[in-house]
């Protein structure tokens, strides 16, 4: 089985960009010299292991290497520019920070501290955003029901790789909305296991950060990463709270990174490439998005919850190594649509049910804790058929936290916006 590396070499690179510039903020010259070293090695490697990539990894590595060869004049710069910034009341001479020696600031100096700080400030970006890189292995069969919703998916993922006529223009996002836990993560997970996307999963707190304008680079580091990688599909979950209503009060960093957002959305980094680099975005309160956000998004799929037929699917999927052959699995799957649970639920419950059998068939379980874990390896769990009875025990502590007037809001704003 091939093993993808390239997810813990990313981490590794973000992990060495932070230890070098804390070096370099704490002086400490041969600490940061081995970071920008320890850098240099990881980008090798990974032109090694992402070979569409080989050429840009080099170049960065080059990078990381003149910048280990000129971190101690780089630090003496930024203690320069420090210096200045003391005897001048806290206003720093400009182009100080730059400068390198007695020649001119700003500039002046191919490799001065302003340049490493820029290549440092890039490729700290880009590493947290290839951190999010995942290969999934997900694939359209794994995920029971929803057959309406992944024949749009699959219709707009086909477009986009199919030779086409150049008036044909493919949607490059996907607006996945619906009650929580409906399954939007893992159809965005299926979207890129079946096409051996690189998949870049990302939470709201992947892009939001404390400090101003810097949610905005990593929004652009995160698009730039997706290019760069194409084939490759983004997905935004809890993409309301990073693309909220305008109409409402918000800071100035907060429009700085919607605006960013926009810009990459519309794909003006990437009108001429026939490489597909899609945007999945998922939400459950679509209500709450801004409307020029919305029309970057023309294809919006509500993802509801399960109907009966696909409750029976989704809880085989959960119990297909366990024997069922006792269980009424209709009747089960119409008490599930009437508690209006969601694919999230139907996984809660099955893991309930079936710990229930467990506890029923292992009395002392517990104790078993006490032995050594090689001891634990050589037995074996008992486990017996499935009964209504586990189920029956599980409703009562499975419970689903929709209504129906909420699940009537979805509908109403499927009816007038999606599609």
């Amino acid at each position: 089985m091939k093993v993808d590396l390239t997810g813990p070499l990313y981490s590794s690179l973000e992990n060495a960009t932070k230890e070098y510039k804390q070096a370099k903020a704490e002086g400490n010259a041969e600490k940061a010299k081995k970071k920008a070293l320890e850098c240099a090695k990881i980008t090798k490697v990974l032109a090694e292991k992402v070979p569409s990539q080989k050429n840009a990894y080099l170049e960065k590595a080059e990078k990381w290497e003149r910048m280990a060869g000129n971190v101690e004049n780089s630090i003496r710069a930024q203690r320069e520019g420090s210096s200045r910034s003391g005897k001048t009341g806290g206003r720093a001479e400009s182009g100080s920070g730059n400068r390198t020696g007695g020649g001119r600031g700003g500039n002046g100096s191919g490799n001065g501290s302003s340049g490493g700080a820029e290549v440092e400030g890039e490729d700290e970006l880009l590493a947290q955003a290839e951190a999010l890189i995942e290969k999934s292995s997900v694939r359209w069969d794994d995920i029971g029901g929803l057959e309406e919703v992944k024949r749009l998916m699959k219709e707009t993922i086909a477009i986009a790789g199919l030779q086409k006529p150049s008036s044909v223009k493919p949607w490059k996002g996907i607006m996945l909305f619906g009650p929580p836990g409906t399954g939007k993560t893992l159809l965005a997970a299926a979207a890129a296991g079946s096409l051996d996307a690189d998949f870049f999963n990302v939470k709201a707190d992947n892009v939001l950060s404390k400090y101003f304008g810097e949610s905005s680079k990593l929004v652009s580091a995160l698009y730039k990463a997706a290019r760069n990688h194409a084939p490759s599909i983004v997905f935004i979950d809890e993409f309301d709270s990073i693309s909220l209503s305008r109409e409402g009060e918000s800071s100035e960093s907060s429009r700085r990174l919607l605006s960013t957002l926009l810009a990459e959305l519309d794909g003006l980094q990437d009108k001429k490439s026939n490489r597909l680099m899609l945007t999945l975005a998922a939400t459950n309160t679509p209500w709450d998005l801004d409307a020029a956000v919305l029309s970057r998004f023309p294809r919006r799929i509500m993802v509801p919850l399960p109907d009966k037929s696909a409750c029976k699917e989704i809880i085989k999927i959960h119990i297909k190594d366990l024997d069922s052959s006792k269980l009424d699995l209709d009747k089960l799957a119409s008490t599930c649509v009437e508690k209006f649970y969601a694919g999230r639920d139907l996984q809660n419950l099955c893991q309930q049910a079936m710990w229930n059998m467990i506890r029923e068939e292992n009395k002392d379980l517990d104790k078993l804790a006490e032995l050594p874990y090689k001891e634990l390896e050589k037995r074996k769990l008992n486990v017996t058929s499935l009964k209504f009875d586990y189920f029956e025990m599980a409703f009562e502590k499975i419970r689903s936290p929709l209504t129906k007037a909420q699940l009537a809001k979805y509908e109403k704003w499927n009816e007038e916006f999606g599609g």
